[in-house]
């Protein structure tokens, strides 16, 4: 299929037998989809102490939600969808958009990350509209550092909505933990016990320079070896498993007591994971973005709004991917909050 040479000057490469392809031939078949910016939390690491309001801004609605979904899935072989925020549980349309992500032929696989705050609430009308897996923060195990690093008095609620999401279906079950020196390392060995006890698997995320912590990233950063360091006394074995396009690298481990977990390491840091790369990221706003730690590559909106235009929406894909680098940069350009992880 040959792209439509736009008035508008975007201008884009075929593409590759129907699939979405950056310029090094990484093929998209993934969608982070950030659904909003808002989040009833405010983790040191992801969100400003000040972030400005999100009132009056453009928000893809779920209709358009579903177009964009469907033609990716239709026109480019698009099978497996993440909805990320912020926090999408505070989108009021979730359970609709859930259904109609859900209810597009050929997406295979609706997943969500969420800080699980809401979920003993709402975790089975997402099961049932047509949610599959599900990430959960948690970044700790103790009460008083959980509310000092996302400034919510809320991990019973978290635990709670974890069991929920069990009793639901939603499965597998991930923790992530997001891990800043001087906060939080020492928890790890907890997390991997309470990940083993519950069948869930651990992911323990190297902090990365963007954000309220950028500036002081250097003195916060723990990368995967620290991390190894501080789980190895509780770990007898450590086993890969295969990475395939995941960005975790991920092992099998039997611990001191016998018992058994998965624990993954994602590790942009120290060992990034961009060769394997198959995924695409669009904000709530309509921003895509091909990298997470790169500067947004236009905007769908108006591809998306008034009548669907299919090939400008191609042409803004395709001109996006052909700015998306070998690499990610070291430093990234925007607030957590606002791309999704």
């Amino acid at each position: 299929m040959q792209l439509t040479v736009l008035p508008s000057s975007i201008t884009a490469s075929p593409l590759a037998e129907g699939k979405l392809v950056d310029r090094l031939g990484r093929g998209v078949g993934y969608l982070r989809l950030s659904l909003t910016k808002a989040c009833s939390m405010r983790c040191t690491y992801c969100r400003p102490e000040r972030i400005a309001s999100i009132r009056g801004e453009p928000t893809l609605t779920p209709d358009e939600i579903q177009r964009l979904v469907e033609h990716l899935a239709d026109r480019h072989g698009l099978t497996k969808v993440r909805l990320t925020g912020g926090d999408p549980t505070s989108r009021r349309e979730l359970t609709e958009i859930i259904r109609r992500v859900a209810g597009v032929d050929g997406v295979r696989d609706v997943a969500m990350t969420t800080n699980g705050l809401t979920l003993v609430r709402r975790a089975r009308e997402y099961r049932d509209a047509g949610l599959r897996r599900i990430n959960i923060s948690l970044d700790t195990l103790h009460p008083q550092r959980f509310a000092a690093l996302t400034g919510v008095d809320g991990l019973e609620r978290v635990l709670r909505g974890l069991d929920a999401a069990r009793d639901a279906g939603l499965w597998p079950i991930r923790l992530n933990t997001v891990v800043v020196r001087g906060q939080n390392e020492k928890d790890l060995p907890d997390l991997v016990r309470f990940a083993a006890a519950n069948d869930y698997e651990a992911r323990f995320i190297e902090l990365m320079p963007m954000g309220p912590l950028a500036s002081s990233w250097k003195q916060r950063y723990v990368p995967e070896a620290d991390m190894r360091s501080i789980l190895d006394p509780i770990i007898r074995s450590w086993t890969p498993i295969e990475q395939g396009h995941d960005a975790a690298r991920r092992y099998r481990v039997r611990l001191d007591d016998g018992a058994e977990a998965v624990i993954g390491f994602i590790t942009p840091m120290s060992c990034n994971f961009c060769a394997a790369c198959n995924r695409i990221r669009i904000a709530a706003d309509g921003r895509l973005y091909p990298c997470l730690m790169d500067k947004p590559a236009g905007s769908i909106l108006e591809a998306l709004r008034r009548e669907f235009d299919p090939d400008l929406l191609d042409a803004i894909l395709a001109q996006g991917l052909e700015q998306k680098r070998e690499e990610h940069p070291h430093d990234g350009y925007a607030v957590m909050t606002h791309i999704g992880g």
